[in-house]
């Protein structure tokens, strides 16, 4: 599978690359995420770099176009060997496509842009952004924790800046506590998940 392709950076908050903070923010993604893994206890099935077999088939042709024209063919059919295949390059590819460009975490500040991506692939968008939302409400700020970040939402973030990464942490790991509690598999992996929480790089 083809490399990660090149793209012309622009500006982001601070005056950052925001090509250079994807960049930093899929690495230490990816850092976390490990090789390949075939655990029963994983819903998504056989994973490499975080990439689930059932992700890659559940993908809408329009993600498909999207990352071909990255330079990344997903076969039609997607089996367990194509999941093993998986190239680091091709995670990257991913995640920075579908993932941080799609779901436009280059416009957030530092470090809730890393932070938030971090947690969407982890437990889904919808429930990581509800996290987010959640701490901006342990701010004080009356939003809706509906996980859409939309312009309410990211004018909240906004306003509370950088601070706003403790809070974050703390949702998290209140997450996955609930998580290990309520699930049969979840406590083997709450001492990872809380690393993760409060894992101070993002």
């Amino acid at each position: 599978m083809a490399g990660m392709e090149q793209l012309l950076p622009t500006a982001g908050p601070g005056g950052t690359s925001l090509d250079g903070r994807r960049v930093a923010a899929v690495e230490r993604l990816l850092s976390r995420e490990g090789r390949l893994a075939d655990d029963p206890a994983d819903p998504g099935g056989i994973t490499n770099y975080g990439v689930s077999i059932r992700y890659l088939k559940r993908l809408s042709a329009a993600d498909r176009r999207k990352l071909a024209q990255a330079g990344l063919a997903i076969p039609s059919q997607v089996t367990a060997d194509t999941i093993r295949n998986l190239m680091r390059s091709d995670a990257t590819i991913i995640y920075s496509v579908l993932w941080w460009d799609a779901l436009e975490y280059g416009a957030l500040p530092d470090p809730i842009a890393a932070k938030t991506l971090d947690l969407a692939v982890n437990m889904g968008p919808v429930q990581g952004h509800r996290l987010v939302q959640r701490a901006c409400r342990a701010h004080g700020r009356k939003i809706a924790d509906d996980g859409d970040l939309g312009p309410i939402s990211r004018d909240t973030i906004a306003a509370i800046g950088p601070d706003l990464i403790h809070a974050i942490r703390s949702e998290a790991a209140g997450y996955y506590r609930l998580l290990a509690a309520t699930t049969q598999f979840g406590g083997r992996f709450l001492g990872g998940w809380l690393a993760r929480a409060y894992d101070e790089d993002a």
